[in-house]
């Protein structure tokens, strides 16, 4: 092999950068593949806004031509100012099961990562909490949601001849929808709503969904405040994100809790497993992607949970269980079986134990690795 690594440039780099997992992952099928002009549009700055607040560089690995690996590398100095620290994210890390190929992408964005002033490199990580992160350890097997992530079986192998080690996992866990609810849980929700006057508010098109959408992630900004490696996104920000998950959302499966001055403090956002639609869209909406989409939004089997935050001043209070059972009412209007979560940070106990209230399974894990350079 005569293996070369170039940055990336032009539109055409960032489209062979965006390609090339579909190309590693073609003949495995568990990977879910993303949308490629979402990918194509999250890497170039007049699209993505979250790069103009971030430092970045990108590089494909490249045997005679042909890619065989690639690695982003992301400063957010909006994180390394809050966890005071000066680390580098390596990000969207892909490549063949060739030692020199990973030693080579890894070392490249260590180099430039030094170059900046940096003492270590930890990842994957994204631009934000929103953007890709983590990297499959355990459940090669289990097909992921949409909003997580697969990779190789000999990835975490290759981290670790290069000196990576673990920094945090998250678990992620298939739990079994009710046939019913029980009386118990719905006078409880009722007894919640009545003693702090609290409204659930239920949405029936994606128009009122919006109207309370900069809301919703705003509250994330304040409920995910505490977590590993998260920063507030300004608006133009959670515009981008909004943008780009509204449309395929299934307005039933969001809920959110207003207290009694309208103010929104709790939500919990699900959507209709589009696993399966996503594979068989292969990275395009059009001409029949987005109808594979549709179909799966309107009789799921499988649900997936992606987002559930509650304001500091709410938690402890049975907001998440109201949110929960709500949700769950419209899970068995629809026939859904299983849930999904996207991945929980191991050190949260709290929504760890929660989930294992209910028959489950703990089928994946991902991990963020780090390695310090000086």
């Amino acid at each position: 092999m005569s293996i070369t690594i170039r940055p990336i440039h032009t539109k055409a780099d960032i489209k062979k950068f965006v390609q090339f997992p579909f190309d590693l992952y073609k003949n495995n099928r568990y990977w879910v593949p993303p949308i490629k002009d979402d990918e194509v549009k999250s890497l170039m700055p007049e699209t993505n806004p979250a790069m103009k607040y971030c430092k970045t560089s990108f590089w494909l690995a490249e045997d005679n031509g042909k890619v065989v690996g690639r690695i982003g590398a992301i400063i957010n100095p909006a994180a390394n100012e809050k966890f005071n620290e000066k680390m580098c994210r390596i990000t969207r890390l892909e490549f063949i099961d060739n030692p020199a190929v990973s030693a080579l992408l890894l070392k490249t964005a260590e180099q430039w990562a030094l170059d900046q002033g940096m003492d270590g490199v930890h990842g994957p990580l994204g631009f934000t909490n929103l953007d890709h992160q983590a990297m499959l350890i355990e459940g090669f097997d289990q097909l992921p949601s949409i909003a997580s992530e697969y990779h190789m079986d000999y990835y975490k192998k290759h981290m670790e001849a290069q000196g990576y080690e673990k920094e945090i996992d998250w678990v992620e866990f298939k739990l079994k929808v009710l046939e019913a609810i029980p009386e118990k849980a719905v006078k409880l929700n009722d007894l919640i709503k009545k003693r702090y006057n609290l409204t659930v508010r239920s949405f029936s098109n994606k128009d009122e969904l919006k109207t309370v959408a900069l809301q919703v992630f705003h509250l994330l900004n304040t409920a995910f405040d505490e977590l590993f490696s998260f920063v507030q996104m300004p608006d133009d920000v959670l515009q981008f994100y909004i943008g780009k998950y509204i449309e395929v959302l299934n307005p039933k499966f969001v809920k959110v809790v207003e207290d009694p001055d309208k103010n929104i403090i709790g939500f919990i956002v699900s959507l209709p497993s589009l696993s399966e639609a996503m594979q068989k869209a292969k990275g395009k909406l059009f001409p029949f992607g987005f109808v594979h989409i549709m179909k799966a939004l309107k009789k799921p089997k499988v649900a997936d949970l992606l987002l559930t935050g509650i304001h500091p001043d709410w938690q402890a209070q049975g907001v998440s269980a109201l949110l929960i059972t709500e949700l769950q009412q419209i899970m068995i209007e629809h026939g859904v079986e299983w849930v999904e979560t996207t991945g929980m940070i191991e050190t949260n106990e709290k929504a760890i134990n929660h989930w294992k209230n209910y028959e489950h399974v703990q089928h994946k894990r991902k991990r963020c690795f780090r390695k310090m350079l000086r």
